[in-house]
């Protein structure tokens, strides 16, 4: 038995990735099938696809793709369970994390990043939520102590992890302001922001207000600029930055960590954890209706290449979404 999966053998642009037929994955012990039915497309796709920036290769393969599956964020439901997989009988509507999500059937381990989906959430919507709002999560909540009158901005507050960490932020209880374009300001301001900087007007850096905690998702000014905004003790969370073809934004990390010492505020880095207990505080969120994901666009799974391309423009207002 075969299922239709998104494969790519060579790094490069988006032609590089093709449609395929493949065997459908049979579940191990301790795990799930799940028929996949919404993926969504995240920065990590293309910097996969592209094998950029270079250092990346030390782990995903020197010259070529160590595995070719693409996709991680997925939402379906159960087909079928491994010996030894608690939790989840055949037709659970399931959300959670796995590489390799384009595709019609994943495997998942039963005790891994996967849980219920949110209730009142389509399968489109429910996929648009792991990857984004779990980094949106665990960097203001962790990294930032995102509190009750705390002063927050995020730059990049219109793209797929801006959009959840606005709602995120004001659900917490902090006063949010969001950076974004003209033609966004609008979106932003309806996701509860206070207040919002259109950064074709207004450079937020030069404005002489004074931030707890900056979420960066964009890396458009320098560190020096970004330090200019922070209340004393403030937090600056960088989530992007081009630091070049070898390293992406690695060097600007180190700058940051190595200056901060110095400076009267934290730098705080951090890799997303992909697990159950998070994915199940989105839920509840969501299910409040004090987290609603914000859709760019659909593309059925054979468009892959195109819904990646999109979202690599940088211009995507929320998430890029896979119909499979």
């Amino acid at each position: 038995m075969t299922m239709q999966a998104i494969r790519y053998r060579a790094y490069g642009p988006p032609e590089v990735v093709e449609l395929h037929e493949v065997p459908i994955p049979v579940p191990g012990e301790g795990e799930v099938l799940v028929r996949v039915r919404a993926a969504a497309v995240n920065p990590g796709d293309w910097h996969f696809m592209r094998g950029s920036p270079y250092a990346f290769r030390a782990v995903a393969g020197l010259t070529r793709p160590k595995a070719p599956e693409l996709g991680n964020d997925f939402a379906g439901e159960v087909e079928a369970v491994g010996k030894g997989a608690g939790g989840f009988q055949p037709g659970d509507r399931v959300y959670g994390c796995r590489r390799g999500a384009f595709a019609e059937y994943v495997t998942v381990a039963s005790d891994g990043p996967l849980t219920a989906m949110p209730g009142g959430l389509g399968y489109e919507e429910a996929a648009a939520i792991p990857t984004s709002g779990l980094t949106a999560l665990q960097a203001l909540r962790d990294k930032g102590g995102v509190r009750e009158g705390r002063r927050v901005l995020v730059n990049g507050a219109s793209g797929g992890i801006g959009t959840f960490a606005v709602r995120l932020a004001k659900a917490y209880g902090a006063e949010v302001t969001g950076v974004c374009g003209t033609r966004n300001v609008e979106l932003v301001r309806s996701l509860g922001a206070d207040h919002v900087i259109d950064y074709t007007r207004q450079d937020f850096t030069a404005s002489g207000r004074r931030y707890d905690l900056v979420l960066d998702n964009v890396g458009n000014h320098a560190l020096r600029a970004l330090r200019r905004v922070l209340a004393p003790g403030g937090t600056l969370i960088p989530n992007s930055g081009d630091g070049g073809r070898w390293f992406g934004p690695i060097g600007r990390m180190i700058a940051g960590h190595l200056t901060s010492r110095f400076a009267g505020h934290r730098f705080a880095t951090f890799l997303t954890s992909e697990n159950a207990a998070d994915l199940a505080t989105l839920r509840e969120l969501a299910e409040s209706g004090a987290l609603t994901p914000v859709i760019d666009r659909t593309y059925p799974l054979r468009e892959a290449a195109a819904a990646i391309a999109h979202l690599e423009g940088r211009h995507a207002r929320g998430k890029v979404v896979l119909l499979v």
